[in-house]
């Protein structure tokens, strides 16, 4: 398994929704934070998305992640057929092995049926370009249902992009979801969480932590994708809540990757 970092570890940094920073992280400054951790794996989401870069800013994106020898793979969001053959162009064109892609847009939610008739005549462009679209575990869909369309669309190049938490929004934790999943993942999402009542008493509170301080039991996740032969990329994901400033909550998402990636990296090459 190689170790990687997403572009949602570093959401804040980005920008989430109202909340951009005056210098927000690019694509490029990604690759520059995994290379200063010693990372050499990035995977860069919808939230800084590949598709609206120019040609130069993709070719200064490619030289620098190869001048510090960090791989690139690309995300998307959507089930559109359109912008799902764009990355895979972009796939193409920055070796990456796999487009990441969640159903749902907040426009567009569509049912698995038609999920089906969408990506159904998309996949042979990806077999043929040795490229698999890997679909992530989101909030609407049980793990079941996503199996059901790994199994009527049948082909090498779908799989799964299992997230560890996500499935919390469709009533499942990692026990069902890694369990049912693991056989068809491709690609992985490894975030921490802690549940802890709420300060009324009247509910539960799920946040991120970084990796190896939560509840998640990484060497188990880790072992039971190993047991269905599954040597799959390790992405670190983190769900920090915001701090005061965005200062603070910037320097918390730099401290929470560093110490992920020191934790999972202990696992990976012990």
């Amino acid at each position: 398994m190689r170790l990687g970092l997403g572009s949602f570890a570093y959401a804040w940094s980005v920008g989430v929704g109202e909340h951009v920073p005056r210098e927000p992280l690019t694509a490029l400054g990604l690759v520059k934070e995994a290379a200063k951790l010693g990372v050499r794996l990035v995977q860069i989401g919808d939230n800084l998305p590949l598709h609206t870069l120019e040609d130069d800013a993709l070719d200064a994106l490619t030289a620098r992640a190869q001048a510090l020898d960090v791989a690139l793979q690309v995300g998307a969001r959507g089930s559109d057929p359109e912008l799902l053959r764009r990355y895979l162009d972009l796939a193409t064109r920055l070796g990456s092995p796999i487009v990441r892609t969640v159903i749902d847009t907040a426009t567009h939610q569509p049912t698995l049926e038609e999920v089906q008739t969408l990506w159904r005549p998309l996949l042979p462009a990806y077999e043929e370009r040795g490229v698999v679209l890997a679909v992530e575990n989101h909030d609407r869909f049980q793990v079941r249902e996503l199996v059901r369309l790994m199994q009527c669309l049948d082909s090498s190049a779908i799989g799964i992009c299992l997230d560890t938490v996500n499935s919390f929004g469709a009533l499942e934790g990692p026990e069902v979801v890694v369990s049912i999943l693991a056989p068809w993942t491709v690609n992985l999402h490894v975030k921490d969480f802690t549940i802890s009542r709420a300060n009324h008493n009247m509910g539960f509170v799920v946040e991120g932590c970084p990796v190896g301080q939560g509840l998640l039991d990484v060497p188990w996740l880790l072992d039971l994708l190993r047991a269905h032969g599954r040597d799959v990329d390790a992405i670190i994901e983190l769900w920090p809540a915001s701090e005061p400033t965005p200062e603070a909550t910037m320097a918390k998402e730099r401290r929470w990757a560093m110490e992920s990636v020191r934790y999972m990296r202990g696992l990976l090459t012990g």
